[in-house]
């Protein structure tokens, strides 16, 4: 069914006169956006591009990815589950072949398929699924690749280094360079997106872009052009504005007039704050905003040079996030890093934290490294034109594994059975083709799992099922009548939690999973400890002292 899918799309584009070669796809992903941070998602925050490519495209109302970073890049680049992949934890080593840390040789990347189909494979951004320089993006099928390799990043270098402000450290083909003073690297990485593509249209190649911005992941530093233009617009306060983009969701039809709404009793009333503490939690937003801004403005310029080469007529765009917003602490435990200099600035490392979190993830519940809706659900936008239905909404229900089969499909690239002497896994996802293209819903056979860090989740049709480290209790959650997940419904419906527990229990052997209380490193919980120690106690999220 695949291979006809690809094979009969292929043969619309060549009947029409439009394909002289394979389709281009550029795929873009922001870091730590929220399910309602955009324009076509119900946001304030000014995003006319990805507004223009929701117009001309189509949105998923659900669509899943892995809930933090490293596990969500390692399916979203391999089509496997990030424990399949490696990278079932983080970018750490936890002695087991699935949470080594890195991609491994069986789990092949987007860019060496594509690559073995003769595109050109081109990246910008972070890359945050192997630190040795053996796992690097060059070294997994990468033409090209500028960015930096971890998790974390600034987005200005000062030039005087201190330790409060150090380097910002990137990498390009393999070459450690540093940042220069005076630029921002947001839009660095959209202007390296930009310069590929120009070199890569001297060739008569198709390419493969993969834009991996780190806007907006924490620390909060933007240019002053962009926060200026958010100045005074979150005076409203956290309740008004999550109540302002939930009306706006209802309105677009990404979430339904009666959807329910996922309270959190963390997040104080804001008028219950004084007018100080409102002041700084306004310039939060403020920044966070204008990261959103800026990393909308690149793919701005990245659409314009596809334009500009006449290749936009040609090229598959997919838009994600590779979480919800981070809640909490960062991480709880974590000691929580100085900042030098004001919000917004070089010398800032602070976040949006969880009040503004509760916003950003409208109308879901919880946050990043959660397996709850708000953890795991993000944006997801289509856009191919003539191919793809402008102003198309489906309800989707598709996950980071599909990505792959998809674009292998676009592309008619054979998945090789045995890479470079290592024998490939199979491919656990399904092809969304036929949803892009015609809105067909997805033929699923199994359901979509995961596990990270403990919290664990079933996707089953309307029923999921779900727990919450260190509880091992399941919930189960009616997700057609009950995205928020407010209603547990597993005394109600024990026979649907049997089967789910059941099949969940299947799948984490097929996929070596480990129990998380066994393998769990020591150090602030969800993340290993550079020292070794053991988690100190954080304090509650939401409540810092201002």
């Amino acid at each position: 069914m695949k291979k006809m899918i690809a094979t009969l799309y292929l043969f619309s584009l060549l009947i029409t006169g439009r394909a002289q070669q394979q389709p281009n796809i550029i795929l873009i992903m922001a870091d730590d956006m929220g399910y309602s941070d955009i324009g076509p998602y119900g946001s304030e925050i000014r995003t006319p591009n990805l507004n223009r490519l929701a117009a001309e495209g189509l949105r998923l109302k659900e669509f899943y990815n892995n809930s933090i970073c490293a596990p969500t890049r390692a399916s979203l680049l391999t089509g496997q589950s990030n424990h399949k992949a490696g990278i079932g934890y983080f970018n750490v080593n936890l002695g087991l072949p699935a949470y080594q840390g890195y991609l491994n040789r069986e789990s092949l990347t987007l860019a060496e398929v594509l690559q073995q189909a003769g595109y050109s494979t081109l990246m910008a951004g972070k890359w945050h699924v192997g630190d040795d320089s053996t796992a690097w993006p060059n070294q997994r099928g990468f033409d090209r690749f500028f960015g930096f390799i971890g998790g974390a990043s600034n987005y200005f270098d000062i030039g005087d280094y201190t330790d409060k402000v150090p380097p910002v450290s990137l990498v390009e083909n393999n070459n450690r360079i540093n940042l220069a003073k005076g630029q921002y690297l947001t839009d660095e990485i959209a202007g390296h997106a930009v310069q590929f593509l120009e070199e890569q249209s001297k060739t008569r190649k198709p390419f493969f872009l993969y834009v991996a911005y780190n806007a907006p992941h924490w620390p909060l530093q933007a240019l002053p052009e962009d926060i200026q233009q958010y100045r005074g617009r979150y005076a409203i306060g956290w309740d008004s504005l999550r109540k302002e983009r939930i009306a706006r969701q209802q309105q677009l039809g990404i979430i339904a007039p009666n959807t329910t709404i996922a309270p959190d009793p963390e997040v104080p009333a804001w008028e219950s704050l004084t007018y100080d503490e409102q002041q700084l939690w306004q310039r939060k937003m403020e920044v966070y905003a204008a990261m959103i801004d800026r990393m909308d403005q690149g793919i701005g310029k990245i659409l314009a040079k596809l334009k500009a080469l006449k290749k936009d007529d040609n090229t598959l765009i997919v838009f994600i996030s590779d979480n919800g917003a981070q809640g909490g602490f960062i991480p709880v435990g974590r000691r929580r890093q100085r900042s030098s200099g004001p919000i917004g600035t070089a010398g800032s490392y602070d976040y949006q934290e969880q009040s503004w979190a509760h916003v950003s993830n409208s109308p879901l519940r919880a946050y990043k490294a959660s397996a709850y809706e708000g953890g795991i659900s993000s944006p997801l936008i289509a856009w191919f034109p003539r191919r793809i239905k402008g102003g198309s909404i489906a309800r989707g229900t598709a996950h980071l594994i599909d990505l792959a089969p998809t674009f292998y499909d676009v592309a008619g690239a054979a998945y090789p059975a045995v890479y470079k002497g290592a024998a490939a896994h199979p491919l656990p996802g399904v092809s969304l083709a036929s949803l892009f293209f015609t809105q067909q819903e997805i033929d699923r056979k199994q359901p979509l799992f995961w596990e990270r860090a403990g919290n664990r989740a079933v996707r089953k049709g309307r029923w999921k099922l779900v727990s919450s480290w260190p509880s091992r209790e399941w919930e189960l959650y009616d997700i057609d009548n009950d995205r928020a997940e407010t209603h547990n419904l597993a005394a109600q419906q024990p026979q649907v939690v049997q089967e789910l527990a059941a099949a969940y229990d299947v799948w984490a052997r097929q996929n070596d999973v480990v129990d998380y209380d066994r393998i769990k490193p020591a150090g602030p919980a969800g993340f290993a400890a550079p020292t070794g120690g053991r988690p100190q106690q954080a304090a509650a999220p939401g409540k810092r002292n201002l």
